[in-house]
């Protein structure tokens, strides 16, 4: 018995090999899935860092990357347009022409109504600062006796001397920023005639370059799960742009007309601004009320009749938001109200208000997208070996010679 191993094991002949304190290690992965953990966690580090890079790329590169974005967006949104076209036998670059021209027609309408009476009206902005202090002189000597009784409890708390009142700060005319608009008219039609042509060629190319891209596929399903992505994308930001879009229209008719009952100059401006914040989620209907008010405050003597058109549009955007709108887009189009406002703030930060009035529609692409590819378990395939699984205890005892 003294020349039997311990666990009872056989003894090792002298050429076998095997060290006599070499474990054999049944749990070790095999080297060809640890160097696919090591490719799979290095691609995961470099994608991290793309997309903590990309944003500073698209802010730094925004006068390329913001019309090319507006452009392919509204080409989406035209697509159903064109393939309406292309089933009444008309060629492909006759339907994208048809569209295109269609488009610029309405938006320079658009634009026209809102933006030449804008200007007339914010021009006599400084000629009506006397009317605005009229209008919010109750609210001001409010808040100057407000102001004098903390100044007195401040003094009497710190014992020290009188409270010196902040300096005001000259603001500046708006001619500025008409100047400054005249400036940059030259690279703002570059941009207008870029994104014309990249909406235009996309249209154009629309049907060509979606047949190669679903033909192109390996496989029958492949196929089919591309043809089914590029339909719910099109589907999806056309619908939203299209039903937002006749809301929104119908929203500022509704404040212009209301506006025009109660004797508001430029009516048609006042619904046309309207309609284009709307398109903003949240933070638009803020703002287009916060221009009424100043709106209103220069046209009306009387505070609360000055108020009144702010008021009319806040009702509106209540009815609007909270019943017309769910009734008509109902629970397709649903989405979360915490991604919105991340959204917003990042689209926002990146390209400024037309980033803000992208970020639903580039939100939804995303979603779709996503949806469609389904959600990948990068820590299941990181760790299916690694360290979240635990290994098998190594037995305490091994063979050794004799």
């Amino acid at each position: 018995m003294a020349g039997v191993p311990l666990g009872g094991a056989a003894a090792v002949a002298p050429g076998s090999g095997l060290a006599s304190d070499d474990p054999i290690d049944d749990a070790a992965p095999p080297v060809d899935d640890r160097r696919d953990r090591l490719l799979a966690a290095l691609t995961l580090i470099a994608g991290i860092a793309l997309l903590l890079g990309l944003p500073f790329a698209l802010k730094a590169g925004a006068e390329f990357f913001l019309p090319v974005t507006i452009s392919l967006v509204i080409a989406i949104a035209l697509i159903p347009v064109l393939e309406w076209l292309e089933r009444r036998r008309l060629p492909s670059w006759l339907a994208s022409l048809v569209c295109v021209v269609s488009f610029l027609a309405l938006a320079n309408v658009a634009l026209a109504a809102i933006v030449v009476p804008a200007i007339e009206f914010f021009r006599r902005l400084p000629e009506r600062i006397d009317r605005i202090q009229t209008n919010l002189a109750p609210l001001l000597d409010l808040y100057q006796t407000l102001e004098k009784y903390l100044n007195k409890t401040i003094m009497h708390l710190a014992n020290t001397g009188p409270v010196r009142a902040a300096p005001t700060a000259a603001v500046a005319p708006p001619g500025s920023l008409l100047e400054l608009a005249a400036t940059s008219a030259p690279a703002a039609i570059i941009q207008v005639f870029f994104g014309v042509l990249v909406v235009f060629f996309f249209l154009a190319g629309w049907s060509r370059t979606r047949r190669a891209t679903i033909t192109s596929r390996a496989s029958f399903g492949g196929a089919m799960a591309t043809a089914r992505v590029i339909q719910d994308v099109v589907d999806d930001v056309s619908a939203y742009l299209g039903t937002i879009t006749m809301i929104n229209v119908v929203l500022g008719a509704i404040v212009g007309t209301a506006l025009w009952a109660i004797g508001m100059p430029y009516p048609a401006m006042w619904g046309g601004i309207v309609a284009l914040l709307n398109y903003v989620p949240y933070f638009g209907p803020i703002a287009a009320a916060l221009l009424l008010a100043i709106g209103g405050l220069m046209t009306f003597n009387d505070i609360w009749v000055a108020l009144l058109p702010s008021f009319i549009m806040i009702g509106c955007h209540l009815v609007e938001a909270n019943a017309v709108t769910p009734l008509i887009v109902g629970h397709r189009l649903t989405i979360n109200p915490v991604l919105i406002l991340i959204s917003l703030s990042f689209w926002s930060w990146v390209w400024g208000t037309p980033g803000a009035l992208l970020a639903v529609p580039l939100l939804i692409i995303i979603q779709t997208v996503v949806g469609a590819a389904g959600k990948p378990d990068i820590a299941g395939f990181l760790f299916e070996r690694g360290t979240l699984v635990r290994e098998r205890p190594k037995s305490r005892f091994s063979l050794r010679r004799n």
